[in-house]
């Protein structure tokens, strides 16, 4: 007869110490107010428990519970459902690669593999100095800037393995990283308290959070009635045509959303013109030759 070890039961979590218990409820109540039904709070205040300690850990799942007049059981079925909250120590900042079909076929699929392999870490795993966590996002909801990376959920568009490695060293490195759009990075606690729903006090940090990109905002512009130059990509392979675009045609600053990693920064991927001045082809990673979408070797070379 096999012998089965049921073990001991898992003892109820610890409480936070008092002074922590007390700087969170009062941060709790507040949250709470806002709402007409206090259950409605439990998504804020899992981001509030997960800026105290970087992920949301049974202790917070009973802070919640017991402010909530909830059980465990249902503070535990709300964390486990949504991936933006973690459940075990991570790293200072989130990188996560979009694999979901376009970015996949655009290059996102050799991104992930590449930064698994410069970072030494597989999927939801973090660097040994606790400062990157990696892992794959089913979609970033920027598919027009597609391969994307994020970290920390703001947005670095267009990017390649060789871009993307750099981002990763810089922010291991300490050097300042600045996102394609949205506000400037911080660390995945503040970006939690933030999330929680309270302000962004860093000076310019709102200001400078920005909007959509010209491509996402093609559908709104037609859907107004306003006339929109039409662009061309040709298939990958074919040679594009190369004319140099007119000064009045070409992006005025500030309109392509570079961010200080970005793939294509150089002023040769910009719409070139036909003689009326109409832009006729953009370069991207499916159009241009020289930055092909994933890997440019056969398997196994």
């Amino acid at each position: 007869m096999t012998d089965v070890s049921l073990g001991m039961p898992q003892l109820p979590a610890p409480d936070y110490p008092a002074d922590v218990r007390a700087r969170l409820e009062a941060d709790a109540k507040e949250v709470i107010a806002r709402y007409p039904g206090s259950r409605s709070a439990l998504l804020p205040l899992l981001h509030l428990v997960q800026s105290e300690e970087g992920y949301v850990s049974r202790t917070g799942m009973r802070f919640c519970a017991e402010m909530l007049d909830l059980t465990t059981a249902e503070v535990t079925a709300v964390a486990t459902f949504y991936s933006m909250y973690r459940r075990k120590p991570s790293g200072e900042y989130q990188v996560g690669v979009c694999t979901n079909t376009l970015c996949a076929v655009m290059g996102g699929d050799a991104i992930f593999e590449e930064l698994k392999e410069h970072l030494g870490v597989g999927n939801n795993e973090t660097t040994e100095d606790g400062k990157v966590t990696l892992e794959h996002i089913e979609c970033n909801a920027a598919c027009d800037f597609a391969p994307v990376v994020m970290v920390n959920w703001e947005f670095f568009d267009n990017q390649t393995p060789e871009s993307a490695k750099r981002l990763v060293d810089d922010l291991r490195a300490g050097e300042e990283v600045r996102p394609t759009r949205g506000a400037p990075l911080c660390g995945y606690k503040e970006t939690s308290r933030i999330l929680a729903g309270f302000p962004d006090e860093r000076p310019g940090a709102v200001e400078a959070t920005g909007g959509a990109g010209p491509a996402s905002l093609i559908g709104l512009r037609l859907a107004r009635g306003e006339a929109v130059p039409a662009r061309v990509v040709h298939p990958r392979g074919e040679a594009p045509r190369g004319r140099t675009a007119a000064p009045q045609d070409r992006p005025q600053p500030g309109s392509e959303h570079l961010s200080s990693h970005d793939a294509h920064p150089s002023p040769d991927h910009r719409p070139s013109t036909s003689p009326s001045g109409t832009p006729d082809q953009i370069k991207t990673s499916a159009s241009d030759p020289e930055n092909p979408a994933g890997p440019v070797a056969e398997e196994g070379e």
